[in-house]
């Protein structure tokens, strides 16, 4: 006997099983293949605009600075999520992690920070500067935990500050190099994004050991003296009056030849004449008359101008180069002979005394002239001039420690030359300091330390 079913029965049939045949497709698709999210599926994040580092699940105020958090916007890209296990061997060409928390911690990368294998070197995507090697725990010894928001804080193991912020481990080495600027009053280590730090033109130098070479350029003029040559004068007769007083029986004419001797000296040392070079003139037949006029194949003096902040780099005995405005491209040297024991009030410099010599009768009395001296102040540890911040008070400047962090550093300047100046205590050899940008760095180093001590540790809380 022959069945009959329904048309509409078998139409029915049909649809039901293409149902289940797409869903078991659907089903084995999504358990072999990666799952699709979008990004507008975050969670919305708000953050702080003065302190990106800062974010927060729910609108609000921030803790630091009190302004109102911002919404941050997702990004429309898909991102694909992937197991551990796949994770950890996609290359650093094919994922970089980024989270929120500014520091990392334990394999938690920071944006300053990429994820790298142990001992494999890489320059961060991002900034493209910063440079990071990672390290096995055993070659480093961590002394304690911190957050690098809150000076001064540590803890003996890994957790959350008291601001909710993971906790940084301080390695030995590090505590070492971070010791010398601790104690900055008024300032406070800064945390800066890629991006904030692109904003205000961040520059950064390593400060490096180099010979440096002091320039000191002065005006000087070749020397027309007629009152030092007087005084000359007066002290030869006076040596050969106290010569043949020497002879005499009578003891008040020794006595006073030599309190002539003495005050003709004197004379000659407030004139600028140092005691080498009086004593010298003893064996002069006469007075130099270079100071008066000038001969060929005969030496000429010249005076040149010191300031008094210059004063301790010029000695007796220095080279001085000395260019002639009248005659382009003609040089001369001479040698440093004396320097005035008196600074004038007014223009607060000293008047040194150079021997040069005139083969060619080219300088005369009252000539003007450029003069140059050349101090080599040795080999020291320099950073650029643009990297000390002063303040009147002390002269500041700002390391880079690395994953956005700045620290300050009262430092002691030394001598400048070249566009740089040696650092004598405040700044270890190979570091890196920042040289544009500081002053905005300054002011929220300020304002950071100044909100800090008018909160205390609470102001996390």
């Amino acid at each position: 006997m022959k069945l009959h079913v329904p048309r509409r029965i078998l139409v029915s049939l049909a649809v039901v099983g293409l149902v289940l045949i797409g869903g078991a497709v659907l089903w084995t698709t999504g358990r072999l293949g990666p799952r699709m999210t979008h990004g507008a599926a975050v969670k919305a994040t708000y953050y702080c605009p003065m302190h990106p580092t800062y974010t927060s699940d729910r609108p609000g105020d921030c803790p630091i600075c009190y302004m109102k958090l911002v919404k941050r916007e997702p990004e429309p890209t898909l991102q694909v999520q992937s197991s551990a296990q796949d994770r950890s061997t996609q290359s650093l060409k094919d994922i970089c992690y980024l989270h929120n928390c500014p520091m990392v911690q334990q394999g938690k990368p920071c944006p300053m920070l990429v994820v790298a294998k142990e001992g494999e070197p890489v320059t961060c995507p991002i900034c493209g500067t910063h440079v990071a090697e990672a390290a096995t725990p055993t070659e480093r010894k961590i002394l304690y935990w911190t957050d690098p928001m809150i000076p001064g804080f540590k803890a003996d193991k890994p957790g959350k500050s008291p601001m909710g912020m993971d906790l940084v481990p301080v390695y030995e080495e590090e505590h070492a190099d971070h010791a010398e600027g601790v104690a900055v009053e008024g300032y406070a280590p800064v945390l800066l994004t890629p991006q904030k730090q692109q904003l205000i033109g961040v520059k950064t130098a390593v400060a490096v050991r180099q010979p440096l070479t002091k320039t000191i350029r002065t005006v000087g003029r070749i020397a027309y003296d007629p009152e030092l040559y007087q005084a000359q004068q007066e002290y030869l007769q006076a040596q050969r009056t106290a010569a043949e007083a020497e002879t005499s029986t009578v003891p008040e004419l020794r006595e006073q030849s030599t309190r002539l001797v003495e005050s003709s000296r004197m004379r000659l040392r407030l004139l600028g004449l140092s005691d080498t070079l009086i004593d010298e003139m003893a064996s002069w037949s006469g007075p130099d008359q270079s100071l008066l006029f000038a001969d060929p194949q005969q030496r000429v003096w010249l005076y040149a101008t010191i300031y008094e902040y210059e004063l301790p780099l010029v000695t007796s005995g220095q080279t001085i180069r000395v260019e002639l405005p009248a005659i382009p491209g003609k040089t001369l040297e001479g040698t440093i002979r004396a320097i005035d024991p008196v600074l004038d009030p007014q223009t607060r410099s000293a008047r040194v005394r150079a021997v040069l010599s005139n083969p060619e009768g080219l300088l005369k009395p009252e000539m003007y002239v450029n003069a140059v001296i050349e101090v080599d102040a040795g080999v020291v540890l320099a950073v650029p001039t643009q990297a000390i911040f002063s303040t009147g008070t002390r002269h500041i400047v700002f390391v880079e420690k690395g994953q956005g962090l700045f620290e300050p550093r009262d430092v002691v300047p030394g001598v400048r030359a070249q566009d740089l100046v040696a650092i004598t205590q405040g700044v270890a050899e190979g570091e890196r300091v920042v040289t544009s940008g500081n002053f905005l760095i300054d002011s929220e180093s300020r304002l950071k330390a100044a909100l800090e001590g008018l909160g205390g540790h609470q102001h996390g809380q």
